[in-house]
């Protein structure tokens, strides 16, 4: 009897310890399939006061975002992204002026999903930012706050699908078929051709509808480190639609004074070819310079940015403090961004 007790003990411990470590494999897949699923995101909000002009009628230059005066509101951004051992998906929704501004009140920046084909190959389908010019329409992966002309009057987004190579350790292709520039529903059959060849860093990115709505734009776009604290960012591009267009460069110089500061100027020349609106001369030919001086603290999460910039253009675009018509605009505000 003592023999048969002792054994049923043994198996009573050996079923026991099976049923533990079974439970605890399927705790343990379930916890690792919760972590592939992610959320993010990012609040902003800004003073801003115009220098040379009053702040009535909130007066600002002719690019997109943080165009308002006195306090204002940026947008709030929140991102789900879930990753799969070779597929995934991401929903990123917009609420704010900003997203407003940068969707059209369609509250999604980006919907798509994608498909790792192989080691060096990846197919993404959906609603996608787009892939040109330097900056883009989250104030947290800007330096600047405030946006260039440049990015103002490329693509935000496009929907479409598209496929990235990994064709060495510096080169890299992506290839596009997408709707016009912008366009979520296609009522008109029109169609756009992306593509982008990376080095080392580098883009050169083309984009071309025939003339639908954007027309042709090429670009480029690129940076390097000169050293471990000077930062150089590059964007040039070049657009046309049937004779109106515009062309232009910036440079984005930036100072790491400390782990928490930076200190950034961009430089921007932009040309308008015809009558191309962009400026807000009315007269065909208008260019403008402007230069944006900008400082980037950051504690914890939170993200404090005081900006200074100046818009000078070739012909009248502004007013002045006395409403008489001016060639010139100069701005200041402070922006918080909180990441999460």
């Amino acid at each position: 009897m003592k023999a048969i007790t002792k054994t049923n003990y043994v198996k009573n411990i050996f079923f026991a310890a099976v049923l533990f470590t079974g439970a605890s494999l399927v705790a343990q897949e379930e916890v690792e399939e919760k972590k592939a699923l992610s959320i993010s995101g990012t609040v902003d909000a800004y003073y801003k006061t115009n220098l040379s002009s009053s702040d009535v009628g909130a007066q600002t230059p002719g690019s997109s975002f943080a165009n308002e005066t006195g306090f204002a509101l940026g947008m709030a951004n929140l991102i789900a992204s879930y990753e799969g051992e070779k597929t995934g998906a991401v929903a990123d929704l917009t609420f704010g002026p900003r997203g407003d501004d940068a969707t059209g009140g369609y509250n999604i920046n980006q919907l798509y999903a994608y498909w790792n084909v192989s080691e060096g190959t990846k197919l993404t389908a959906g609603r996608f930012n787009t892939y040109l010019g330097y900056e883009v329409i989250s104030p947290a992966a800007n330096f600047n706050y405030s946006t260039s002309y440049l990015f103002s009057y490329g693509p935000f987004s496009h929907v479409g699908i598209k496929a990235d190579f990994a064709l060495s350790e510096d080169f890299s292709l992506m290839l596009a078929v997408m709707n016009v520039t912008d366009v979520n529903n296609n009522l008109t059959g029109e169609y756009s051709l992306g593509a982008q060849l990376g080095y080392s860093g580098q883009f050169l990115n083309l984009y071309y509808d025939g003339n639908a709505n954007l027309g042709f734009e090429i670009d480029y776009t690129g940076g390097f480190d000169l050293s471990d604290s000077v930062f150089l960012g590059l964007n040039a591009a070049y657009q046309d639609n049937d004779g109106s267009g515009f062309f232009g460069a910036a440079i984005y110089p930036q100072l790491a004074t400390s782990d928490s500061f930076t200190v950034g100027l961009r430089g921007e020349y932009f040309a308008e070819s015809g009558a191309y609106g962009a400026i807000g001369t009315g007269v065909e030919d208008s260019s403008v310079f402007a230069a944006t001086l900008t400082g980037s603290y950051t504690v914890e999460n939170l993200t404090i940015k005081p900006e200074l910039r100046l818009d000078n253009a070739s012909d009248d675009a502004f007013f002045d403090n006395d409403g008489a018509a001016s060639k010139s605009l100069s701005s200041f505000l402070i922006a918080a961004i909180y990441s999460f």
